[in-house]
């Protein structure tokens, strides 16, 4: 086999794999919107999207408390997991020695290939009696002014996230890190900044778009998970009452009663799984907005 038939055939299933991806992409699609926008429209997308009340026997699917939770959530996640991951992935790419490096990678790769039930697990058995330890002791009582609060709360599903998403932004952003010209580094320190100054002002700001990609990364893990937040969120329906109250995100409203679900509320399972879709769309392109400017969106 001459190396020119080699390179068509390789061509060829490289092909068909991209083929089979945007087939699958283009499937799920299809399938949500085909099933969830005539529901939405049915039920009525105000009543719907701005509904504060989901009450299924009674044919009221209001899912604006999911949203909201959903969002409150992964923003959680995100101030806990982001400054500690960029951090992190900031001292193994220019701080750490490769002995230490040597240890950490391996740490951070057993981490995401943790499942998300232990996850779970971990976060009813010590997260959760941990915060609720916490939200009893007098200074939360009389300086915080927290009058009350439980341990299965958005607090502490937002912890156990930004924990659950610290590996994929460490070894993104290591990898943007990594990838940095060592001349903006050098020329930095040649211009006379310390070995911090140049690494957080030259080497930082060079690796943006990766770093970007790993934010994005962990919104969309954040956003997605199921199992852990089920298990430490609380599942109250209502409006989102505070900080230590519980809550529920749209993804833990499907997997909760999608098992027993029937007719139209288990069509308007279906259509939060459109609002979700969609969600996670406006954020990407929020972000490639700010990542590249319109023309990269």
């Amino acid at each position: 086999m001459t190396s020119k038939l080699k390179e068509g055939v390789m061509q060829v299933v490289f092909t068909l794999c991209a083929c089979v991806s945007i087939l699958a992409v283009a499937l799920i699609c299809i399938f949500l919107f085909a099933n969830g926008v005539p529901t939405l429209f049915k039920i009525g997308p105000l009543k719907f999207l701005l509904g504060t009340t989901w009450k299924p026997g009674n044919d009221i699917f209001g899912i604006l408390p999911m949203i909201l939770g959903s969002i409150y959530v992964t923003a959680g996640a995100i101030l806990v997991g982001v400054p500690i991951g960029l951090l992190t992935a900031i001292y193994m790419s220019r701080f750490a020695s490769p002995r230490i490096n040597k240890i950490m990678l391996p740490a951070v790769q057993l981490l995401a290939g943790i499942p998300s039930v232990v996850y779970g697990f971990f976060g009813m058995i010590v997260l959760v009696p941990a915060v609720q330890a916490m939200v009893k002791t007098p200074f939360f009582k009389t300086v915080l002014h927290v009058k009350s609060g439980k341990g299965m709360s958005l607090f502490t599903a937002a912890v156990l996230l930004g924990i659950m998403i610290l590996p994929t932004i460490i070894t993104v952003s290591k990898t943007s890190l990594d990838a940095v010209p060592n001349s903006y580094y050098e020329g930095s320190l040649a211009l006379g900044a310390t070995h911090e100054r140049s690494v957080f002002c030259a080497v930082l700001p060079a690796a943006r778009s990766g770093v970007l990609s790993a934010v994005i990364l962990g919104i969309g893990r954040a956003i997605g998970e199921t199992m852990a937040v089920v298990m430490v969120a609380g599942n109250q329906t209502w409006m989102p009452k505070g900080l230590f109250q519980g809550l529920r995100t749209m993804t833990s409203n499907i997997v909760i009663e999608m098992g027993y679900a029937a007719d139209l509320h288990r069509e308007a399972l279906i259509a939060t799984g459109v609002v979700l879709f969609i969600l996670i769309l406006l954020i990407n392109l929020c972000f490639s907005l700010v990542k590249g400017g319109s023309d990269h969106a």
